[in-house]
């Protein structure tokens, strides 16, 4: 029963409605198993698919804009008449469907054709080679923009890891639960062919790129050349400078590999350690305890989130967490990780002696009771 999908929302458009059923800006319905948005924009009706291509968040709690229309979680933005992505961070297109009037009802049926893709004709002062220095996210967005913009030359994108990389938040929400669904993570629809795009695992240098010189040096010493050069090198985790950080069990988030890294050690785990409480953190505990281990979430803030999101929004978060079994330890950090055991800062400086300090020490040794599979997962803030 936990496994059956939930019927789709909202009136079967298939059947019709009237218009004065759809008096607001959006409506949700469905065409069979498919849900279905209808969007007032001016005097015309469009209908698109009901949820973002990005994390599937519902357009109907979205923002109309003109003929564009925007996801409420992370503002990607849809064009109404083509489906198109036309702002980051989604790149997939949104399935747009034929709407019909007959007297005063609107139906649903199918979904209208595809556009063909436009004919490609390529300015006379456009570059040959675009370089991209960074296999992330922003370098796999203005590689799939340059395409839809027509760019007909060669694009070169650089990595220092030999599979597309992926952001942090891509991790936790795809790749992480794929501990329990054995299910892979979704990548952007479009496959580079070699003729167009070249992906190299290999650290480039710093690059040591003049107006005359045109190129980007490689670690083994291979020059690649370019007439443009884009660095979308992103940011790195950071590392926490304290004693037991590099262990084999404590993990980083930032790529495909340290994915599967935790993966590897969340099976069979029992408890986890989740240092920092803002978005990539709670995802991961998030991702975790649907695996059913055991969360702790280790952060500075006195609220999770609080200084992007303010204290009303932060005690709300932490209490959406708290329902599903998280256990926070706030306004505090970790100064050493000694084997399995995570040691809080307040439990070092009250010594045992402060109300505090002793509840402290009892979450020290509810996360260092390492039974056989216990794990310590760091995660960026």
């Amino acid at each position: 029963m936990a496994d059956q999908q939930a019927p789709p929302a909202g009136p079967d458009l298939s059947k019709g409605i009237t218009l004065s059923e759809f008096t607001g800006e959006t409506l949700l319905g469905h065409v069979g198993d498919d849900e279905v948005l209808l969007v007032r924009s001016g005097p015309e009706i469009f209908a698109i698919d009901a949820h973002c291509s990005h994390y599937h968040g519902p357009l109907a709690e979205g923002l109309v804009t003109g003929e564009s229309i925007r996801c409420p979680w992370h503002h990607a933005c849809f064009d109404l008449r083509t489906g198109e992505a036309v702002r980051a961070p989604a790149l997939d297109p949104l399935a747009v469907w034929r709407l019909e009037q007959e007297g005063d009802r609107i139906f649903v049926r199918r979904k209208a054709r595809a556009a063909e893709d436009r004919a490609v004709k390529g300015a006379a002062e456009a570059p040959g080679r675009i370089v991209i220095v960074g296999g992330g996210a922003a370098g796999f967005a203005a590689a799939e923009m340059l395409r839809r913009q027509e760019f007909r030359g060669s694009i070169v994108m650089l990595s220092d890891e030999a599979r597309r990389r992926s952001t942090g938040r891509t991790c936790q929400r795809i790749i992480l639960p794929a501990a329990r669904r054995r299910t892979g993570c979704r990548c952007g629809r479009t496959a580079f062919t070699p003729r167009r795009e070249s992906i190299c695992g290999s650290r480039p240098k710093s690059p040591r790129s003049t107006p005359s010189a045109r190129n980007v040096v490689l670690a083994g010493g291979e020059t690649v050349p370019y007439d443009r050069l884009l660095l979308a090198t992103g940011a790195e985790p950071v590392r926490l400078p304290i004693p037991g950080a590099d262990q084999p069990h404590v993990h980083m988030l930032r790529s495909l590999d340290d994915c599967r890294a935790i993966i590897a050690s969340a099976n069979g785990a029992r408890r986890a350690v989740v240092i920092g409480a803002s978005f990539i953190g709670l995802e991961a505990a998030a991702s975790l305890r649907a695996s059913d281990i055991e969360v702790h979430v280790v952060g500075l803030e006195q609220r999770p989130m609080e200084r992007v999101l303010g204290p009303e929004m932060g005690d709300f978060v932490r209490a959406l967490h708290e329902e599903h079994g998280v256990v926070f330890h706030l306004g505090d950090t970790v100064t050493a990780i000694d084997g399995k055991r995570a040691t809080p800062e307040e439990r070092r400086r009250a010594g045992g002696r402060s109300r505090r300090g002793r509840r402290r020490r009892a979450a020290a040794a509810r996360l260092g009771r390492t039974g056989r599979a216990l794990r310590s997962i760091a995660a960026s803030r």
